[in-house]
């Protein structure tokens, strides 16, 4: 039996079960107790595609392996599996553990995500190539030299959207083509700042939800834990600044209209003001268009994402209705075709 993705498990099961294999990486593996004071495992495993948590009760003939098994521990998973609106279930689950040859083809990834991912990352190269304004092109050059593999191995979230290893990166091409289609209509926009804004946006992910060479789960950061993505994305752009500003092609940008101040700040504030409300975790609301702009992108590439997944993984109550997926508020309904 060849395997499938995680995704795919997510897009395939419902109440009538299918049996299938994942094969996936154990993320972490804590111990919950039952209202009834019966103990289980709560197992959160991972692929290149995404996640699930699976439970293991005390009853299971599974319980005893599952004493065993430590973190980042790749898997065959075997089940009959289900799905509800509490997550993916497996019925009649047994694991075998992978050898040297099976590992190596899991951690490099499903082909189909990684194929996007690196055509997602040459369509960010071109396009930070394309900004005329020579200090934030040779800013975003600078950060993609610096720090590229990192990025390309960052989530765009622990969960909800693109929470899946190179997810950041799926998640700024789209945010890039959106801002590229909208600048011919609102003429207003600054396309170069508004496009280096979208690379810095959530940088600071890379501390917060970044996964090492080797796994698919993600790191947790002391810096990320402490300080949240939006200070250390702003500390890193201040450090990335500051090593151009030392450098030889600094002292032509004297010159420049606006200032070079007046750019980094701008800068900052896209990156500061894009969560759009303060309950949300901005530290300053958008004051100029292309921080509304980023905003209004960001939350709509992260929605419709969203909404991908929900229709893959939801049932179908009724005819075209679809049980309520967290975390939209109400039950989806089937949409019309795009074309």
């Amino acid at each position: 039996m060849s395997p499938i993705t995680i995704a795919a498990v997510k897009e395939q099961a419902g109440e009538i079960p299918i049996i299938a294999a994942v094969h996936a990486q154990l993320q972490s593996k804590a111990v919950r107790t039952t209202k009834g004071g019966k103990p289980y495992f709560e197992l959160a495993f991972a692929d290149s595609t995404g996640g699930f948590s699976l439970k293991i009760w005390s009853d299971s003939p599974m319980y005893a392996a599952a004493e065993t098994l430590v973190e980042n521990t790749v898997l065959r998973l075997e089940a009959e599996w289900t799905q509800n609106t509490y997550g993916v279930n497996p019925n009649h689950l047994a694991w075998h553990h992978l050898d040297e040859s099976a590992i190596a083809d899991f951690l490099a990834g499903d082909p189909e995500i990684r194929y996007k991912q690196e055509a997602d990352y040459a369509e960010i190269q071109a396009l930070c190539a394309s900004l005329r304004d020579p200090r934030l092109h040779a800013l975003a050059a600078h950060f993609l030299g610096q720090m590229g593999d990192r990025f390309r191995r960052t989530a765009a979230a622990k969960k909800n959207h693109h929470a899946r290893r190179g997810g950041l990166v799926e998640h700024v091409a789209q945010m890039m083509r959106s801002a590229v289609a909208l600048c011919p209509v609102y003429p207003e926009l600054n396309r170069d700042l508004l496009l280096t804004g979208i690379l810095f946006h959530d940088c600071g992910k890379l501390w917060e939800n970044s996964y090492p060479e080797d796994g698919f789960a993600q790191i947790h950061s002391i810096h990320g834990e402490m300080l949240g993505h939006i200070p250390l994305g702003i500390e890193l752009v201040n450090k990335l600044w500051n090593d151009l500003l030392a450098g030889p092609e600094a002292e032509a940008w004297k010159v420049l209209k606006p200032s070079t101040e007046l750019t980094r700040l701008h800068l900052l504030h896209l990156i500061g003001s894009h969560h759009g409300q303060y309950e949300f975790g901005s530290p300053v609301l958008p004051r100029t268009p292309e921080a509304h702009a980023l905003h209004h992108i960001d939350n709509l590439d992260a929605k419709l994402e969203m909404l991908r997944d929900a229709y893959a993984q939801a049932t179908e109550i009724a005819p075209g209705i679809y049980d309520r997926v967290f975390p939209f508020p109400t039950n989806l309904v089937r949409p019309l075709p795009s074309h």
